[in-house]
């Protein structure tokens, strides 16, 4: 089932990386402002509206994917992420970026500025120019508002397609299977329309996304290298390749970006140390089935490699020392690196866990407090709070995790740790009302209400506490309110008729 959900959630209602675009003049499209196309589709869907729904769907995904809640990932791919929103124009929505764990090779947008990306891309770039192209063409689809103008051009052509076709997503996120092929017919009738409207918004967001990259400081004949990877893989698959199945690729489409990539100034950059540290952390906690020897071609090629990837080696082979508990053995080699670069988040991660598995919390507590980074790290705050709880100091870890969940109130980690904390603090009510966060972040808002209902009989008539829960239930309720609409998209009869016409999934 979770490997069917990976392929839903919009990526086949509007494909979204690397598709068909025509050829055109360099010289006439080197803007990437919002085209004035009339309505941009705000007589559709306000920005406002777009991001509600991104917020609706990013709830479910999160109760239904297996997305990587790492820090240290989660880090990085945002960080990675927001260096090109910084780079593109017209942006309207707040960005946010999203690893899903998976061996198929795709990335798609959700609405309102949330990009999904699978763990198979790390894997298949060489280099974080290539991962940066990617995500480039991705935030131009949102910059372009191309969800929102699809819904636009399929009410004028069929106004009851888009309806049929949000029920779908609901189905596809209760029942993958039948959700796809719910989705598939209720597109069936629009297809030639929606392909040619595709078409032109992947030509655009090619356009675009090779200016941003290029904005960015990346290399912008990584794009057009990333697709030609696409085809030489392709040609020696047993199945197809997913990102081809939902993003055909014509050969005109990478003789294009070719063709654009080698008109802009020829640049040598060189992938960050942090690439270097996500992609071999991210090829060994998210393994896929050939997992072992691409490891080990990875580690030893990077053995051999510039100083970067060096150290990216050693930190893996410390990686994988961490998972059999070899924590003596895991020092030796994490220490000598650390003493060349104390300020490493990654290396001061891996020395936290080691510190923890030895059982010597006071240590990890110490290294941290004494660099004084945590402050500027959430990845270090959250290490900070996993020392505290291993010394029995609670207090402390909820201190840090009560202003951490303020910050980054959709960190399920965050809230997750404060809930564990609270606890042992025995302090019942703040423990339901953390858990409730958890369970409303993963859109279960009506037993979220319930626990918060729970909390506020806990605790003393008129208090702080009590205004406090109760304010946050009716937040709840008007949310409830305004995801209600995404919930009866379809009618009921067209929901039986779907379930009936599929039953046999």
């Amino acid at each position: 089932m979770l490997n069917k959900l990976k392929k839903t959630l919009l990526a086949t209602l509007i494909p979204t990386l690397l598709l068909i675009p025509h050829s055109a003049s360099w010289a006439d499209d080197i803007s990437d402002s919002l085209p004035d196309i009339g309505t941009t589709a705000g007589a559709t869907l306000s920005i406002k509206e777009e991001i509600q729904m991104g917020d609706y769907y990013v709830r479910k995904m999160r109760f239904s994917a297996p997305l990587i809640h790492d820090p240290l990932l989660v880090q990085y791919i945002n960080s990675l992420g927001q260096r090109l929103v910084t780079h593109a124009y017209s942006v309207k929505t707040p960005f946010h970026f999203f690893l899903v764990m998976s061996d198929d090779l795709n990335a798609f947008t959700l609405f309102g500025g949330n990009v999904i990306l699978h763990s198979s891309l790390f894997r298949f770039t060489d280099n974080e120019s290539q991962l940066a192209s990617v995500m480039a063409h991705e935030i131009s689809h949102v910059t372009q508002r191309h969800l929102a103008r699809a819904i636009e051009e399929q009410k004028h052509k069929a106004p009851l397609t888009w309806a049929s076709t949000l029920g779908s997503i609901l189905l596809a996120m209760a029942n993958p299977q039948m959700g796809m092929a719910a989705l598939t017919g209720a597109l069936a009738s629009t297809q030639q329309e929606t392909l040619s409207f595709t078409q032109s918004n992947e030509k655009e967001a090619d356009r675009i996304g090779i200016q941003v990259l290029q904005r960015a400081g990346f290399d912008p004949q990584a794009m057009p290298d990333f697709l030609q990877k696409l085809v030489d893989k392709s040609l020696f698959s047993s199945k197809p390749l997913e990102i081809l199945l939902t993003h055909p690729l014509p050969d005109n489409r990478l003789a294009d970006m070719r063709n654009r990539a080698n008109q802009m100034r020829a640049v040598v950059v060189q992938s960050s140390q942090d690439y270097y540290m996500a992609k071999v952390r991210i090829l060994i906690i998210a393994p896929n089935t050939n997992s072992h020897q691409l490891i080990e071609e990875v580690l030893e090629k990077y053995e051999h490699g510039n100083s970067r990837e060096q150290q990216a080696a050693q930190y893996g082979r410390a990686i994988q020392l961490l998972q059999k508990n070899d924590f003596a053995n895991a020092k030796k080699v994490i220490e000598p690196l650390l003493m060349k670069k104390p300020d490493s988040v990654w290396l001061l991660d891996s020395m936290t866990d080691i510190y923890l598995g030895l059982k010597q919390p006071e240590k990890a507590i110490k290294m941290i407090k004494d660099l004084g980074a945590s402050k500027n790290s959430p990845t270090l705050q959250l290490n900070l709070t996993r020392a505290y709880l291993a010394a029995k100091q609670p207090a402390k870890a909820c201190r840090i995790l009560n202003h951490y969940t303020w910050l980054y109130p959709n960190d399920l980690k965050g809230w997750d740790m404060l809930s564990q904390a609270l606890g042992m603090e025995e302090l019942n009510d703040e423990q339901l009302s953390a858990h409730a966060e958890i369970l409303a972040l993963k859109g279960n808002l009506e037993e979220a209400i319930a626990l918060l209902s729970n909390a506020s009989t806990m605790v003393n008539v008129d208090s702080l506490k009590q205004f406090r829960y109760d304010e946050r239930i009716d937040q709840l309720r008007k949310m409830q309110k305004i995801f209600q609409k995404y919930n009866e998209s379809i009618s009921h009869l067209h929901l039986r008729k779907m379930l009936k016409n599929f039953q046999y999934y």
